[in-house]
């Protein structure tokens, strides 16, 4: 599968698409100071202890506390809560954990009240973003993710991912890190692991330990609530978890990202280090690789299938409803039940990806179109899961019931993407009352006007929707903007941008820069 990877950046914020067969499948909009993300070490500050939920409730420096349940601890927090205490204390000076003397484990079935008391330090890491009103969901049970492998402080135990199937591979691959790893660290063993070279396995594994010890050296003398290790951002996490032979591009229009990505990827992959382009080209990146297309035509309540039917996407805080249409999709007369069963197929590859697409989590409940052959109802439940097979997120999917209604559950780590397709008029400003078109173009040629006599600005260049911009350049010498040429002896060209509103427009100076008027 063709797989390419388009990322779109400004001063505030970055923009990450990735495409499988030129098909958009996941967008990630991250701003650029933004922080708790999934993945994050904070040092906090036990604020309140809930027996009744038997849960605490963290500061992490979020408007909301954090929320840590006792399942949540994990069977090494002694351990860890020691080796916290030690380094505060500075007893413990060193990152690594050779001298230090583990806890048993606690108990599965304990009280938060026997571990924690109020106003304690803790070591949390962030295993929810903040969604909604709510703070976010943390763990104890750390955890640092490499390429090849994740490594768990305090546990000496070596696991294999279970989709490696070889026994030979699994048992190389095991006894190499029970080699190679410090002691009291536990080491998952990842996917992609397998039959790479000893130096590659054991270039992560330092990578991780060394990760591990920036963040000792950051929470021993740090006072809560402060991030004392932050993952590294979406677009590398992104490449850490799914570069592989069918990812064949990253495009970017940022020299310091291209930078950063080319970098990393020649440390893990060398041989793909040419995948990574910079994009130069005067028309937006996303619009060159129809990436602003397909957001509005894939965003929004009401989702158009090719056949010509149609999904509706409805959400609540409880959980997310899609119904099935078959809507006028050319029907085999006489046969409503292969009708239903080919609309139904077609629904479920889409709705696999407006999961990814939108990142949608917790109960997603989904109407199909009723069918009584139960052999078409399992041809449909195979379709839908073996279509979430490439979805990373944790997912759980019922067969469909007797009303036809599939069931699915998706883990929810981050807030959902949500585009608003529909956009203000730029006519009426959202008020329902429109100046007349007439005037648009005289408000276009009066802030030009403004620009080249007033500012004397060189190179400038329009931007419009193509329809505008067909009516501004129609005719051979007649045309508005040979008109322009005449009056003001300055070519202005006139760019079409899809991405606009029908009256939009924007200037440019000579160094490519919007002018704000």
């Amino acid at each position: 599968m063709n797989k390419e990877l388009v990322i779109d950046a400004d001063e505030n914020e970055i923009t990450i698409a990735l495409l499988e067969e030129k098909k958009l499948v996941e967008i990630t909009r991250e701003k650029s100071n933004k922080s708790f993300s999934v993945g994050d070490l904070y040092l906090g500050r036990v604020k309140k202890i809930m027996p009744g939920l038997n849960a605490a409730f963290v500061d992490v420096g979020y408007e909301k506390d954090a929320f840590l349940h006792y399942l949540d601890l994990g069977p090494q927090f002694s351990s860890l809560n020691k080796y916290v205490k030690n380094s505060i204390q500075g007893k413990h000076t060193s990152g690594m954990l050779y001298e230090f003397t583990t806890e048993p484990d606690i108990k599965k079935d304990g009280k938060i009240t026997d571990q924690l008391r109020t106003n304690d330090h803790v070591l949390v890491q962030i295993a929810k973003e903040p969604i909604s009103s709510k703070g976010p969901r943390i763990t104890t049970e750390l955890s640092l993710a490499g390429r090849y492998l994740v490594l768990v402080p305090f546990s000496d135990k070596v696991s294999v991912s279970q989709k490696i199937k070889d026994p030979q591979e699994k048992d190389r691959l095991k006894k190499l890190i029970a080699a190679l790893k410090p002691k009291n660290f536990g080491v998952i063993i990842r996917t992609v692991a397998e039959g790479k070279k000893v130096e590659d396995v054991e270039a992560d594994l330092n990578d991780l330990v060394a990760r591990w010890k920036e963040c000792h050296d950051v929470f021993k003398t740090g006072k809560p609530p402060r991030c004392v290790l932050g993952e590294i951002d979406r677009t590398q996490v992104i490449l850490r978890d799914m570069l592989n032979a069918d990812f064949n591009s990253v495009n970017t229009s940022s020299d310091k990202i291209y930078n950063d990505v080319r970098q990393y990827i020649t440390t893990i992959s060398p041989d793909k280090k040419d995948i990574v382009k910079l994009y130069k080209n005067k028309v937006p990146i996303f619009d060159h690789f129809s990436v602003n297309k397909q957001i509005k035509a894939l965003f929004g309540k009401t989702v158009n299938l090719r056949s010509g039917g149609y999904l509706i996407i409805e959400h609540t805080e409880a959980l997310h409803v899609i119904d099935v249409n078959s809507g006028h999709r050319k029907t085999i007369e006489g046969d409503q039940e292969n009708n239903a069963l080919l609309c139904n197929l077609e629904a479920a590859t889409e709705i696999a990806r407006q999961l990814r697409l939108r990142d949608m989590g917790g109960i997603i409940v989904i109407d199909f179109i009723d069918m009584h052959n139960p052999a078409n109802r399992k041809q449909l439940f195979d379709r839908l899961r073996n279509e979430m097979d490439v979805d990373r997120a944790k997912h759980n999917i019922l067969p469909p019931s007797k009303f036809g209604l599939v069931q699915v559950t998706r883990q929810r780590v981050r807030p959902e993407t949500n585009i608003d397709t529909y956009e203000k008029c730029p006519t009426c400003d959202g008020t329902g009352q429109i100046q007349p078109p007439i005037l648009a173009i005289d408000e276009i040629e009066n802030n030009l006007r403004y620009l080249l006599k007033d500012q004397n600005e060189a190179k400038l260049k329009l931007f419009v929707h193509p329809y505008l911009q067909a009516f501004i350049t129609k005719g051979l010498f007649k045309s508005l903007q040979w008109k322009w040429f005449f009056k003001y002896k300055k070519w202005v060209p006139v760019k079409a941008l899809p991405a606009y509103t029908m009256l939009q427009y924007s200037f440019t100076n000579s160094h490519d820069e919007e002018i704000k008027l």
